[in-house]
């Protein structure tokens, strides 16, 4: 058995997905997805507007879609290009399903037309950060027709095989906090996103977990 621990908006936890977190475990997309639901709905609702968080699963299908007038087509409901921020979680899978071994964030700012790429394993991603990009950019456009500009940003290391989807977490949340406070969304905190601070995040994200199942 594999009990429902938190049916919250579209996401749905078991049990088996929060000891993912309690453990020294690589986080899956249903985690994260919660994570990034959590954001939009409550952490960072102000922002509404100005943001978007496009899901896991969301993001691998962008990625592996075949046909570019389809994705178009998908993309559009999203209205990813109003928003000043899209936030997608990139994994390393090669096809639709879920899975994979690493995470990484990738950040579109549409008024710049700006891909920012934030890896915690120092580009271990960047082929399929540069992959989404890729497909999105004929739905965005650049000013003028330019290319889409793809940067990877400096960003916390992890130092371990399995914390890189709580690096996603994290890093994320501090974007959004450096948008609350001055509208930008560009360089991390690197000093102190550390070992100890994402060990902590776990514990958190567990009791926050436990406090919406228990609302």
């Amino acid at each position: 058995m594999d009990p429902v621990v938190l049916s919250y908006n579209d996401s749905l936890l078991r049990r088996s997905d929060v000891a993912l977190l309690e453990g020294p475990h690589w986080l899956n997309d249903q985690v994260i997805g919660f994570a990034f639901e959590y954001f939009a709905a409550e952490r960072f609702k102000s922002l509404d507007e100005t943001i978007a968080f496009i899901s896991p699963e969301v993001t691998q299908f962008i990625k592996c879609a075949p046909c570019p007038g389809e994705l178009a087509i998908f993309l559009e409901p999203l209205d990813m290009a109003s928003r000043r921020l899209v936030f997608l979680s990139v994994n390393d899978n090669s096809d639709q399903a879920a899975g994979g071994s690493h995470w990484s964030l990738l950040v579109y700012h549409p008024a710049a037309a700006h891909f920012a790429h934030y890896d915690s394993q120092n580009g271990g991603n960047s082929l399929h950060a540069r992959r989404i990009a890729g497909k999105l950019e004929p739905s965005f456009g650049a000013a003028g027709g330019s290319k889409v500009c793809f940067v990877e940003e400096q960003c916390p290391r992890q130092q371990n095989s399995y914390d890189c989807g709580m690096y996603v977490i994290c890093n994320a949340q501090a974007l959004c906090e450096g948008v609350e406070v001055d509208g930008s969304a560009v360089c991390l905190p690197v000093p102190s996103i550390t070992p100890a601070y994402i060990t902590q995040q776990r514990r958190d994200w567990c009791k926050l977990i436990d406090r919406l199942a228990k609302a």
